[in-house]
């Protein structure tokens, strides 16, 4: 049976707690909830109330796109119905029974933020706005946004219409992988046309302008929300995602959540850099092999990992190995024996399965006399005999 055995490999230096005080100064915003995530592994590299339901807004429309976008319905026409065109500003404008593409409304969507948009785009890929709010929340707790709940389309206040600072990382997260999400979040302005009138639109993001590297992702505003938004900035090889909820209202909220956002992203660029942590390929141990004239066989790491750190946490880096006390014979080569967990401090950050570097042949008395039958008789003339070669010892 099967007993683990922790093996804790320090890297760098002694381990200590990695959420111990820090002199690395921490962002202040004012913002009730936010945080700060490594695009690339996911990693919560920083968090203010960042798992506490909130209302969200306009960054809602995240996911709208997204469903829009994995549709693959872009070209396809668009009858405006009289529930689109009695959704509050922002809004189109749009008309009863206008036809528009569906491209052309994510746009305005997301360049934007029009609610009639989200409206007849729901509609249009789910039938009714219920099935596709249904819809969309069945695709957030797809991505690991298990605290999220989508009552509208577009972000209004509504029943239990609601996320979590970390729920809106990982939804923008997703959404900078589909194709197309990150184009149409960066574009600057847009002009299209519907079969009554012709639209022209500038995108309200104002990060994109005002910060280096920056390319995403959605405001957000509303009377139980206040001022929100999902950012999302790269520099060099490192691409992070900042959510701020709340940052206040009126005027001074408005220019709070641009505030908020800067000290967070700052706060990443200025002091998280990537650390390979494990190397596919290298050896991670020895373990002993039963029923064998091998003694033992080496394994080693099938992946590599490097996760974003900052100074203080290089030097609480371990990781633990899950391997059985021995393996019994037969062994071949690249044959999974367990997995290496990575931690910083007390938190996991990573698993990579280990293998097998070499393998060891099965050696007992059963073994020993078909092999010896299959050098007198002269191999591939011997027809197998099994009954006069019983199991000794049992296995």
């Amino acid at each position: 049976m099967k007993k683990p055995a922790l093996i804790f490999l320090c890297l760098f230096l002694n381990s200590v707690t990695v959420y111990a005080e820090s002199a690395i100064p921490q962002p202040k915003v004012a913002a009730t909830g936010a945080v700060l995530m490594d695009a690339e592994t996911g990693r919560v590299l920083w968090g203010k109330n960042e798992h506490a339901p909130m209302a969200m807004a306009s960054t809602t429309k995240i996911m709208t796109a997204v469903l829009a976008l994995e549709s693959g319905r872009a070209e396809e026409t668009v009858t405006v119905s009289k529930r689109a065109v009695s959704a509050p500003p922002v809004e189109m404008g749009l008309t009863s029974g206008e036809k528009i593409k569906l491209g052309d409304l994510t746009l305005a969507l997301m360049l934007e933020s029009k609610n009639d948009a989200a409206v007849a785009i729901a509609e249009h890929l789910g039938g009714s706005v219920e099935e596709f709010c249904r819809q969309m929340t069945a695709k957030a707790k797809e991505i690991g946004a298990k605290d999220t709940l989508f009552v509208t389309p577009n972000g209004l206040d509504a029943g239990g219409h609601h996320s979590t600072a970390y729920d809106l990382a990982l939804i923008a997260r997703y959404a900078l992988t589909v194709p197309g999400f990150a184009e149409l979040t960066n574009t600057r302005n847009a002009h299209f046309s519907s079969d009554r009138r012709a639209y022209s639109l500038q995108n309200y993001n104002r990060l994109l302008r005002e910060y280096a590297g920056a390319n995403g992702v959605k405001t957000g505003f509303t009377g139980r929300a206040g001022h929100c938004f999902v950012g999302a900035a790269k520099r060099g090889e490192m691409q992070l995602i900042s959510v701020v909820l709340a940052s206040g209202w009126g005027a001074r909220g408005k220019a709070q959540k641009w505030a908020d956002t800067k000290a967070v992203l700052d706060f990443g660029f200025a002091h998280y850099g990537y650390e390979t942590v494990l190397s596919a390929g290298d050896r991670a141990g020895t373990l002993p092999v039963t029923r064998s004239r091998s003694a033992s066989v080496d394994f080693i790491y099938d992946g590599g990992l490097r996760i974003p750190m900052n100074r203080d946490e290089k030097e609480t880096v371990s990781v633990r190995l899950d391997v059985p006390d021995a393996l019994p014979a037969p062994v071949q080569k690249g044959d999974a024996v367990g997995t290496a967990r990575v931690f910083v401090g007390d938190f996991p950050c990573g698993e990579i399965k280990l293998i097998t570097l070499g393998g060891a042949d099965r050696h007992d008395l059963k073994t020993s006399m078909e092999k010896f039958l299959d050098a007198w008789i002269g191999q591939g003339t011997r027809q197998p005999v099994k009954t006069a070669l019983p199991e000794f010892p049992p296995r």
